[in-house]
C-alpha cells in the first residue's frame, strides 16, 4: 500500500499539523504544495490508514531527512539517523482495520555541519555549486504485507568467469530459486541451507551495449521473491579499466539528481529514465552520481537501460568524531543496499577532501582508508575510491579534477609524468606515503562549459557551437595518446545558480545531441 499523497503537517518543536503537504516531496520543492516553506529544525508529519490482515505489516521509509521518529497509534515504533537511506518496521501488532495513526518527526538542524548533506545548502554555504536543502520526507512511504517465516534478506553474487550465480539467501526455510533468461529457465537450486550456486545454462554478459538481465525467482513455502541480477566483471589493473575482461574507456557525466518542482525527488519514475535516456543519446555510457545516494528507481533504470555508476556518499562540512561516525554508519546502509545493481562499477565515500581539510594529512589518510576497507569488506566486487580528485590514499584508480582550458589539458596529459605533477592541480594526487601504482587515470571532472549571459560555469562558450567546440578540444585533448583511461564531464544539467549543464534545468539540450554525441565518443587514442 503506497502511502504517498496528502498528509497533515506542522513546522516547529511541537507537535502541529496546520497545513497540507505532498509526500514525498520535501517543503522546500514546489511539488510539496508548500515550495516557500522557511528553514526550520522540525518538521511533523501525519496521515491515517487502514490495514489489511497479515502477521507481519512492514512500514517502509524511502528516506527521510535527517533525524526521524515514528508513532503508530501513539506508540513509538521507530527512529533513524540519516538522510539518504530507508529504514523500516514491523507494525503488525498496533494497527487495527480502520483508521490508523501515522506520525512522523524529522529533525534537519540546518546549521549542523556535521551532518551528510552532500550539496545541500547550509548555513554559511552560498556558493552556486550549493543548492536548495531537503528536510523530512523525500522518498516513497509504503506498506507492505508478509508472513513469519519468509525470506528476510539476498544477497546475489554473478560470477561471469564460473557462468554461474552465487546468492545467500536468509530465512524462509527450503527454497527453488530459478534463474531465467528472456523467460526462459537457465538453472534451478533446491535446498534447506541459506547459501548456493546455479551453473548457468546460458551465459550472457551485462554491459552498456548489451544490458542483458537474468531473472531470478525464489519461492518458499511461506514467501515468493522475484529479482534480477547481471553477469559482468570490473577490474582495473595494468594501467587500464576492463569491463567484462576488454578494456573500456569510461565516458561518464556528472549527475547530482535535482530535478524541476521536487527537488532531490523525481517528479516520475519516467523522469529518472529520461535523464539516463538523455545522457545515452549524449554518447555517455555512465555517470558519477554526485553528492547523492540515488532513489532505488533510477538504479532500476540504469540496470535496465545498460549504463555505468559511480555511486557516491554525500559528505558532511565539518569533521568530528561524531561527524565521521554518522558517514560511516550511513555508507555502510548505503553500500548493503545497493551492492547486487550491476550498474554500480565504483564506490566513492569521498570527494575532494570534503569537510575533511582541516584534518592533518596522518589522519586524514586513517579516516579514508577506514572508509576503504569497510566497503571492500561489503563488496570486493568493485572498485573503491578513497578520494575522488585529489589526495588519494588508496584507491582502485587514480582520480583527477581539473577545469583547466583544453590547451592545458592537452600538455598535461600527454604523458604520465606531467599527468601527475603535484602542483598542477588545487591539490596533489596523493597524500603522504601513498603515491601511483599503475592504477588507471581518469579525469572524473572537467569542463563545466557555461553558455555566456548565464550564470555560473568554471568556463563559457558563446553560444551552442562554441560549446561544442570547446568540448570537443577537451575530450579530444583527454582521448590524445596518453594515460588517462576515461572522463567524467561536468555536467548533465543546470540546477539553480550553477548553469554548466549540457541540458538546462528542465533537460532542455543546449547543443545538438548527435553531434554531442559524436565528440563524446571520441575514440581513445594508443601509440
Amino acid at each position: 500500500m503506497n502511502l504517498n499523497g496528502e498528509w497533515d503537517f506542522g513546522v516547529g518543536p511541537e507537535r502541529r499539523f496546520d497545513r497540507r503537504i505532498v509526500v514525498p516531496f520535501a517543503p522546500q520543492s514546489r511539488l510539496s504544495g508548500i515550495g516557500d516553506w522557511e528553514e526550520t529544525g522540525v518538521v511533523w508529519y501525519r496521515r491515517r490508514f487502514d490495514a489489511f490482515g497479515s502477521a507481519r505489516l512492514m512500514l517502509h521509509l524511502g528516506a527521510v531527512d535527517y533525524r526521524a521518529t515514528v508513532w503508530v497509534n501513539g506508540e513509538e515504533v521507530a527512529s533513524h539517523a540519516g538522510g539518504h537511506t530507508p529504514f523500516s518496521v514491523d507494525v503488525a501488532p498496533l494497527v487495527r482495520d480502520h483508521d490508523n495513526e501515522l506520525i512522523v518527526r524529522a529533525e534537519d538542524p540546518v546549521g549542523d555541519r556535521s551532518i551528510p548533506r552532500g550539496k545541500q545548502r547550509t548555513e554559511g554555504m552560498g556558493a552556486p555549486w550549493f543548492y536548495t536543502p531537503t528536510t523530512g520526507i523525500w522518498q516513497t512511504v509504503w506498506l507492505e504485507p508478509l508472513n513469519r517465516g519468509g525470506i528476510e534478506s539476498m544477497r546475489v553474487r554473478p560470477d561471469l568467469d564460473a557462468g554461474a550465480v552465487h546468492f545467500e539467501i536468509v530465512g524462509g526455510g527450503r527454497k527453488q530459486v530459478v534463474a531465467t533468461l528472456d523467460g526462459r529457465p537457465a538453472g534451478t537450486w533446491l535446498g534447506d541451507g541459506d547459501s548456493g550456486s546455479i551453473a548457468l545454462t546460458e551465459v550472457r554478459p551485462w554491459s552498456p551495449e548489451h544490458p542483458n538481465l537474468y531473472g531470478l525467482e525464489v519461492s518458499s513455502e511461506r514467501d515468493h521473491v522475484s529479482s534480477y541480477f547481471g553477469l559482468r566483471k570490473v577490474e582495473a589493473k595494468d594501467g587500464r579499466f576492463f569491463l567484462n575482461g576488454e578494456p573500456f574507456v569510461q565516458r561518464l557525466v556528472l549527475d547530482q539528481g535535482y530535478f524541476p518542482g521536487g527537488l532531490l525527488t523525481a517528479a516520475t519514475d519516467g523522469d529518472l529514465r529520461r535523464d539516463i535516456e538523455l545522457a545515452k543519446a549524449m554518447g555517455f555510457n555512465g555517470a558519477r552520481k554526485h553528492q547523492k545516494i540515488e532513489d532505488p528507481r533510477w538504479h532500476y533504470w540504469a540496470d535496465t537501460l545498460g549504463f555505468l555508476e559511480w555511486a557516491e556518499m554525500p559528505n558532511f562540512h565539518a569533521v568530528s568524531p561524531e561527524a565521521e561516525a554518522r558517514l560511516e554508519t550511513e555508507w555502510r546502509e548505503r553500500v548493503v543496499r545497493d551492492r547486487d545493481h550491476p550498474s554500480i562499477v565504483a564506490w566513492v565515500p569521498v570527494n575532494e577532501t570534503m569537510g575533511l581539510k582541516d584534518l592533518a594529512p596522518d589522519a586524514l589518510a586513517d579516516f579514508q582508508m577506514r572508509l576503504h576497507d569497510i566497503t571492500k569488506e561489503l563488496d570486493g566486487e568493485r572498485l573503491v575510491m578513497s578520494n575522488d580528485g585529489w589526495q588519494h590514499a588508496k584507491s582502485d584508480l587514480c582520480t583527477l579534477h581539473d577545469y583547466s582550458a583544453a590547451n592545458v589539458l592537452r600538455r598535461r596529459y600527454s604523458n604520465l609524468e606531467s599527468a601527475l605533477e603535484a602542483g598542477a592541480r588545487e591539490e596533489p594526487p596523493y597524500l603522504p606515503g601513498y603515491s601511483y601504482h599503475g592504477e588507471p587515470i581518469v579525469v572524473s571532472e572537467f569542463g563545466g562549459i557555461a553558455l555566456e549571459g548565464g550564470k555560473f560555469g568554471y568556463t563559457k562558450a558563446a553560444g551552442a557551437d562554441a560549446l561544442l567546440e570547446t568540448y570537443r578540444e577537451m575530450v579530444e585533448a583527454l582521448m590524445q595518446p596518453g594515460p588517462v583511461e576515461g572522463f567524467c564531464y561536468t555536467q548533465l544539467t543546470d540546477i539553480e545558480e550553477e548553469q554548466n549543464g549540457l541540458l538546462t534545468f528542465d533537460r532542455r539540450p543546449k547543443v545538438d545531441l548527435d553531434r554531442l554525441r559524436s565528440i563524446t565518443e571520441t575514440p581513445k587514442a594508443y601509440l
